[in-house]
């Protein structure tokens, strides 16, 4: 991992963070919330290791794993652990009392899934359900594109398998909304949709999209993140390219997404805003997170730099922005969001 360099407009994204406008109902006379704790949690595929960023001090860690790549994280607060999917050994590791290393330490997994993996991605959670897509080819037919979301239960410090579901396009990022999961169409510019995934979809089976759609200005999309009705889709353009990356902010997303037609596209005036150029850094931007609170985008950047994670806290105007945090992580690969 590379020497952690944070850009000088750190301190305006940690005061934009740590304060937001309450509503009228709140006790604070002033107006304002104080956030008491803010992290991202970040994976790589250069040594696998969990750095974690604290945004309001601007602290870093790093947490040694036994993993020497891994893509797909997941923090929960509420049992204060960590879930990560493992690419150099093919399994979900969970790790517990994350807060409790207060400085950069190897840790261990108190719990792992069997190798069931050959590819993993991203993992999405919804209540006692983890999803982890997965981009191997399924029928070693390379021409014909498909893959795998592995279905699991995590349940009395288990992780079980429960299900695989076979998809007839390749996977990479993956988002729960509400029951519903997003899934990228990868090698596209297409999103696809499961409506009430985990119940619908219960045993091993090939099945198809609920719905399935074009995201127009993107080339090639990799990474999503939803938050109180906004998504963000990242656009990788060109592989072979450190410089042409974007991300796109879509409000109101999920009425957009219902006004388009299985199959059609969604246009980006009054749809969309696009944020790329020279200024942001953006390359292959494979993974985002979103606060909406703060209208904070966080990006996996892991071509620009050998690899960086990178923040914009005025997303919403735009444009060639600059990014307020910029960290350098060799092969970033993966994010988390918690603030409370």
């Amino acid at each position: 991992m590379k020497k952690n360099v944070f850009s000088c407009s750190l301190l305006a994204a940690l005061t934009l963070i740590a304060f937001s406008s309450c509503d009228n109902d709140d006790d604070n006379d002033s107006g304002i919330n104080t956030i008491k704790s803010s992290q991202l949690y970040v994976s790589n595929n250069s040594d696998g290791n969990i750095t974690v960023l604290d945004i309001l001090s601007g602290e870093i860690k790093t947490l040694t794993t036994t993993s020497t790549a891994a893509e797909g994280i997941y923090y929960d607060a509420a049992i204060d652990e960590v879930i990560q999917a493992s690419r150099s050994s093919n399994q979900l590791n969970v790790y517990s009392d994350i807060s409790t290393f207060l400085a950069s330490a190897t840790i261990s997994a108190t719990v792992s899934s069997a190798s069931d993996l050959q590819s993993p991605r991203d993992i999405a959670v919804y209540n006692d359900i983890v999803v982890v897509s997965d981009n191997s080819d399924v029928d070693g037919d390379t021409t014909t594109p498909d893959g795998r979301l592995f279905v699991y239960t995590k349940t009395n410090g288990t992780l079980t398998l429960r299900n695989i579901v076979i998809t007839d396009f390749a996977l990479w990022g993956i988002e729960f909304v509400n029951g519903d999961l997003y899934a990228v169409v990868d090698k596209t510019n297409e999103l696809a949709v499961y409506t009430n995934f985990t119940t619908m979809n219960t045993t091993n089976a090939a099945v198809s999209t609920s719905k399935r759609i074009a995201i127009e200005g993107i080339v090639r999309t990799h990474g999503l993140a939803y938050d109180n009705g906004t998504m963000i889709l990242t656009d990788v353009g060109d592989a072979a390219s450190d410089s042409d990356g974007a991300f796109h902010i879509i409000s109101d997303f999920e009425n957009k997404f219902d006004t388009v037609n299985n199959g059609d596209t969604m246009a980006v005036a009054n749809n969309q805003v696009r944020v790329a150029g020279s200024n942001t850094l953006l390359g292959n931007p494979v993974a985002a997170e979103y606060d909406a609170t703060t209208k904070t985008v966080f990006i996996a950047e892991a071509a620009n730099g050998g690899g960086r994670v990178l923040s914009f806290s005025n997303s919403t105007i735009g444009g060639d922005l600059s990014p307020t945090i910029n960290t350098s992580l060799a092969s970033a690969s993966s994010l988390y969001f918690y603030a409370n």
